[in-house]
């Protein structure tokens, strides 16, 4: 199986999840993050899931060069923190809570024709062309 497709098979079923589990619907998400309001905890487990389903293979895989299926492993070279790393996870996060939207849900939520993904997606594009010249 080519790169390509393994890829596109991993995204779809990673998008499939997001949309079962909930983490498309932006005032779930804000529900999980606001823990001064009616606090919805579930999404907790969402995530909390996908930790122990990924760890042990991240560990397992961090120190190769090659993934099972013979890909490539493209691991951050870079270590510890800098300016445009904390200014960038200040704006995902400010926006995530603002929105309740992050990329990857986003994405899988196109296909519903929402007009909040549908400008999120576009700010985010425009963010990611701005993001070269920073």
């Amino acid at each position: 199986m080519s790169e390509k497709l393994f890829s596109l098979l991993s995204g779809i079923i990673f998008g499939v999840g997001l949309v079962i589990s909930g983490m498309t619907n932006p005032e779930k998400v804000i529900g999980f993050l606001s823990i001064t309001h009616n606090w919805d905890a579930s999404l907790i487990f969402v995530m909390g899931g996908a930790i122990l389903v990924f760890a042990p293979f991240f560990y397992l895989m961090k120190n190769k060069d090659t993934s099972s299926l013979g890909f490539k492993i493209n691991l951050p070279q870079k270590k510890g923190l800098d300016k445009k790393v904390l200014i960038g996870s200040s704006l995902f996060g400010v926006g995530w809570g603002l929105v309740g939207l992050c990329p990857g849900p986003a994405v899988s939520s196109i296909a519903l024709f929402e007009p909040i993904t549908l400008i999120f997606l576009s700010a985010m594009f425009v963010g990611i062309l701005i993001s070269k010249y920073v």
